[in-house]
């Protein structure tokens, strides 16, 4: 699987674990904030309302709280426990709300005195909601119905709850209150309904008239706000965001690097090369980039060299053809001058096998030539080139040996005159520098074919065994051009058999010289050609 898509695939499953992690902290630090602004806004009507009036509004509570359930309020002079921020916000008027001893202590000021007023809650969405509707119904319970009426509504504008009375008989029709709904109402003179996740939902408070108070919408937190939600989707496109530009611009510096390699070949630095060490697209890019670079600057390197040797090499045979010429300006026989036009034509023709072997050379390295791959037989190429070698020098010993299954696999997909040249150019190589016998061992199997040429000469320097593959290479007196040759053959033995999927290298022979082998696979995959 390409491994930029699992590089990718990795970073977005961190950042979107990464985000996982920060939504869940930030969610719990915004609705933590939240629930303590709601906290205290529950008691901001309550608040309000003894603000208006402190000294009878608090009999009012004291009397509540004398003929129903204890609650538990008072002005103190002092509270423990409260931070500078805290003490801060008490002084300009905020409401603190905070756990204390199992209940929620709310703490304000009623005026600019000395006093702080506090309340103590069990549930604070219940116990705001029952003080609340407890005042209004003991206001409601003196007033006649249309006073009632007004009251009610001015209750509803001030708190945020909607207050309405409700007959006994309207009440059990439309809330379908069973006779324990109706005796916990009589007994304990209010009862709270749940709704279906066990908030409460309405309070019912009892008149002295008989009459229900109704006490709804009442308050609820809701965790899943408009500005929530705003806030988790915004920090999660940056998260994905930030993963993105993180990954995409890992790749955009290594394209970049490519490119500015790409630059400096263009300008002539063919040394140039980019980092390879990473195994996904890119570093296989980069692989096959320094390939190139590596190709491009090997041809240059050729071409360079090929210009300046050719350049010599041709100068040799042109000299002695405009020596030949005139010579036969000066020649008084015939016999001179049929013997300078003999000795003119043998530099012609040199200097043509010479522009031919440079040319096959030239197509071999610039990019292969078309290559026409076919079946044929290496027992008959190897035995052709044998019997032309052999009449060329019969005072050399040459023999062909087939080892192994070699003629059942002797059928091999190659190009003839390609592969013929090189067999010809190591047999002719080896006829010329044997002392008296050259051998050509054949090594056919199903996968691979091989050709191994040895003769008895002087052999080759193990430090030499790569340069005679060098275009124009020269070694010492044994394998000099008095023995014939330009130093293009070997070269171009090596480039048929890279065209081929193959090799050629030299070792040494037991015979006591040199040993050419030729190695490539019997079935080409025609992608390389």
């Amino acid at each position: 699987m390409n491994r930029i898509f699992l590089r990718v695939m990795a970073g977005t499953a961190i950042s979107l674990l990464g985000y996982a992690v920060f939504a869940f902290l930030l969610f719990n630090g915004l609705n933590t904030v939240r629930f303590q602004q709601f906290q205290e806004e529950l008691a901001e009507p309550l608040v309000q309302w003894l603000r208006a009036s402190p000294e009878s509004h608090l009999a009012v509570l004291d009397r509540l709280a004398q003929s129903s359930d204890a609650r538990q309020h008072g002005l103190v002079e002092q509270t423990f426990g409260l931070t500078r921020l805290e003490q801060d916000r008490l002084n300009s008027g905020h409401i603190l709300f905070k756990p204390a001893s199992g209940l929620y202590q709310v703490v304000t000021r009623l005026d600019n005195g000395p006093l702080w007023f506090v309340m103590r809650w069990q549930n604070p969405l219940e116990d705001s909601a029952l003080w609340l509707g407890q005042i209004v119904a003991l206001e409601a319970s003196v007033l006649n119905e249309e006073s009632r009426r007004k009251r009610l509504v001015a209750w509803s504008d001030f708190s945020g709850y909607q207050f309405r009375v409700l007959s006994p008989d309207l009440a059990t029709a439309e809330d379908g209150l069973n006779a324990f709904h109706q005796a916990r109402l009589r007994n304990n003179s209010y009862l709270f309904q749940y709704d279906e996740k066990g908030l409460p939902d309405r309070l019912l408070l009892s008149l002295a008239d008989g009459n229900t108070l109704e006490m709804s919408q009442l308050r609820r937190f809701n965790p899943w706000s408009v500005g929530i939600i705003l806030a988790l989707g915004v920090a999660g496109l940056v998260f994905l965001a930030a993963a993105l530009y993180f990954l995409l611009d890992t790749l955009d510096r290594r394209l970049r690097k490519l490119e500015t390699m790409a630059s400096r070949i263009a300008r002539g630095e063919l040394e140039a090369r980019v980092d390879e060490s990473r195994f996904d697209a890119l570093g296989r890019l980069s692989r096959v980039f320094n390939q190139m670079a590596e190709h491009i600057e090997r041809l240059v390197g050729v071409q360079r060299e090929m210009i300046h040797a050719v350049s010599h090499e041709l100068r040799t045979p042109v000299a002695r053809i405009r020596f030949g010429v005139q010579m036969i300006e000066d020649c008084e026989s015939a016999e001179m001058r049929a013997k300078q036009i003999s000795g003119i034509d043998t530099d012609i023709q040199e200097l043509n096998e010479l522009i031919d072997e440079i040319l096959t050379y030239a197509r071999l390295e610039q990019g292969g030539p078309i290559l026409d791959f076919q079946e044929v037989n290496l027992l008959d190429i190897v035995n052709q080139v044998v019997d032309e070698q052999q009449r060329v020098k019969p005072e050399i010993v040459l023999s062909c040996e087939f080892q192994g299954a070699s003629k059942q696999w002797g059928k091999t997909e190659a190009e003839p005159r390609y592969i013929h040249r090189s067999l010809q150019n190591l047999v002719g190589n080896a006829m010329r520098y044997a002392s008296s016998e050259v051998v050509v061992i054949c090594n056919f199997s199903e996968e691979t074919c091989r050709i191994d040429v040895e003769d008895d000469g002087a052999g080759i320097p193990e430090s030499d065994w790569e340069k005679v593959f060098t275009p124009f290479a020269r070694l010492d007196d044994s394998r000099t051009r008095s023995s014939g040759g330009y130093g293009l053959g070997l070269s171009i033995v090596r480039r048929i058999l890279y065209w081929h999927g193959g090799q050629a290298f030299v070792s040494r022979s037991e015979l006591g010289g040199a040993k050419f082998s030729l190695v490539w696979p019997r079935q080409q995959s025609h992608e390389a050609v």
